[in-house]
């Protein structure tokens, strides 16, 4: 008899203050069930809604061993398909189902995927400073970790935090994070000229523009970093202005990162068969969980465009897992972001901040060691929840501030 689905739940939490969604696939098979990463830290009771009021009742009785049906079925049943929203839900379900499908055949997922072809996973860390000297030493503090690819910034992404409109904006302008889009230009080549400068060419140094600029601007800055070989520059270009890409490929050599917001195939397709980009990094949750993102990785391949996921503190232990579980078996596998959720005998105790409450919600983390990431080998993605203890930390509910990012006269700029 096919095992089934019996019942559907999203566990939400928040252990480090950031809201995450977690969905549970319980079976009719007693004591088996998945869990899978559905967060939209910023719509999340959205995403809630979605999948217990809708996909539920469209999955409750089918078999857990039809995954691709299952997906195609997710969506295409709301007709119009590819939003961050239903994508998320449809992720928490999918990652789920493959959490089950491990279980089911008693191997860790990377086995189902053909099995590795590396023993760990590469990360890179990012490094923060208020200015040089600071930002050095925390480079100093991942090298110290084993880490060889650092992202740096000082002062954020280009802009000030949250706050009322500078001097210069015109009168009555609204707060915001405000940007000075040629300050941060001459900002970041100073800041990558010193680095280099204090720590030489062996440190691997990335950078993220976060789109906060004017495309134009961001062919500019990418011309004037080449001579300080960063191992990538990342979305230098928002997701409407894909185009200036082929801009930026003819005026410098610096690899380009890409695609945490994307969506659907119709938003990669062109940048990786044009090898437009050096490194696809997709969000796995937004384009929709494993099932997807696997055919990605696998498409980027033939054109020896290399995988970097997207691996920030807004998704959960759930997902950080599932991106190791590809990277290890993938052959065009880059490098992965690691957003510091290691059990903390291997964390530098003061680079720390509030992971003891995720490893109380959560057992069964990837391990970080010596620069590199190894998974357990336990049955599917290998990560737990505890509920009791996730109920703790309720998420929070309010107004998102960071994306209110604004130019000099005070008018809205992507963040």
């Amino acid at each position: 008899m096919a095992t089934t689905i019996s019942r559907i739940r999203v566990i939400c939490t928040a252990p480090e203050g950031i809201n995450l969604a977690v969905v549970k696939v319980e079976t009719s098979q007693p004591g088996l069930y998945g869990l899978g990463c559905a967060t939209f830290s910023y719509r999340y009771l959205t995403v809630k809604h979605l999948i217990e009021t809708y996909l539920e009742p469209l999955l409750k009785g089918r078999s857990v061993e039809d995954i691709e049906e299952l997906w195609q079925l997710m969506h295409q049943n709301g007709y119009w398909r590819n939003g961050p929203v239903e994508n998320n839900a449809i992720s928490g379900i999918d990652m789920a189902l493959w959490d089950i499908k491990g279980k089911m055949a008693g191997m860790p997922l990377y086995q189902l995927f053909g099995g590795k072809v590396r023993e760990a996973v590469a990360v890179y860390r990012h490094a923060e400073g208020r200015d040089i000297e600071e930002l050095c030493d925390n480079i100093r503090r991942f090298q110290a970790m084993g880490i060889t690819a650092i992202r740096c910034q000082c002062g954020g992404y280009g802009g000030d935090g949250y706050g009322r409109a500078p001097s210069t904006a015109p009168a009555g302008a609204r707060p915001g994070v405000y940007l000075d889009s040629q300050k941060y230009i001459r900002d970041t080549v100073r800041l990558f000229e010193g680095i280099r400068t204090r720590l030489g060419d062996e440190v691997q140094l990335i950078h993220d523009v976060h789109e906060r600029i004017a495309p134009a601007e961001a062919v500019q800055l990418a011309s004037e970093l080449e001579p300080y070989h960063l191992f990538f520059l990342e979305d230098p270009v928002p997701l409407e202005q894909l185009g200036w890409l082929r801009r930026i490929r003819e005026r410098s050599s610096t690899p380009i990162a890409i695609g945490e917001l994307f969506n659907n195939p119709s938003e990669w397709r062109a940048l990786i068969t044009e090898r437009l980009i050096d490194y696809i990094r997709v969000h796995i949750s937004q384009i929709g969980g494993l099932t997807p993102a696997r055919k990605l990785q696998i498409f980027a391949e033939q054109f020896g465009v290399r995988t970097a996921w997207h691996g920030p503190g807004d998704m959960s232990p759930v997902a950080h897992a599932a991106n190791v579980h590809i990277d290890l078996a993938a052959s065009n596998f880059g490098i992965q972001e690691w957003s510091g959720i290691e059990p903390p005998n291997f964390v530098i105790q003061e680079l720390r901040k509030q992971e003891g409450a995720l490893l109380e919600v959560f057992d069964g983390l990837p391990e970080f060691r010596d620069g590199y990431v190894y998974p357990n080998d336990r049955p599917g993605l290998g990560v737990d929840i505890n509920e009791e203890i996730a109920r703790r930390y309720p998420c929070v509910d309010g107004v998102t501030v960071w994306t209110q990012t604004r130019k000099g006269d005070g008018s809205l700029q992507v963040p």
